[in-house]
């Protein structure tokens, strides 16, 4: 029985749990590639990030001298944290490969690029962040964005309708 629940924890963990998304930067710009990267962090600020609190809303990366830094994404301060606590929109190193990093560097060297965050989350255990390549869309492409979006709910509105229909 102890080895069941033990299996049970062990694969509740090595889940993904999402802490945090930015669903603006869909909406503001096309992505165009995705990267998985390690983030390094202070305690209490994974600690912050286990009860769930965080905002990717302001974030965006820049990359300094061979390196990686997510900025202004938003981490509250922990509450039972004593002086020890953290800056909540400090600049935070990201952890990616070499290949990666001067890929992005070279893309996002061109006219309209950026690289912005997606999702903060937990991957076996480890924070990660998914940061995406992206160009930014112009405001008539955000409209077509919207169009598609609602045609697409209206077909699978009546597609649904007619399901009913035929099972009743």
């Amino acid at each position: 029985m102890a080895k069941t629940n033990k299996a049970k924890a062990k694969a509740a963990e090595s889940g993904r749990k999402l802490v945090a998304q930015n669903k603006k930067a869909r909406y503001d710009y096309n992505i165009l590639d995705t990267y998985e990267c390690g983030l390094v962090l202070t305690g209490t600020e994974v600690k912050s990030l286990r009860q769930g609190r965080a905002s990717l809303v302001d974030g965006f990366v820049n990359l300094d001298r061979g390196e990686a830094w997510l900025h202004n994404v938003h981490i509250p301060e922990y509450t039972q944290g004593t002086w020890t606590n953290h800056a909540a929109r400090r600049k935070r190193k990201l952890l990616l490969h070499r290949e990666e990093i001067d890929k992005l560097e070279r893309k996002s060297q061109e006219t309209g690029h950026t690289i912005v965050p997606l999702q903060l989350y937990f991957k076996e255990g480890r924070a990660k962040v998914e940061i995406a390549l992206a160009k930014g869309k112009k405001e008539y492409d955000k409209r077509q964005t919207l169009r598609e979006k609602q045609d697409r709910r209206e077909s699978e509105r009546a597609i649904s309708a007619v399901r009913r229909k035929q099972r009743g």
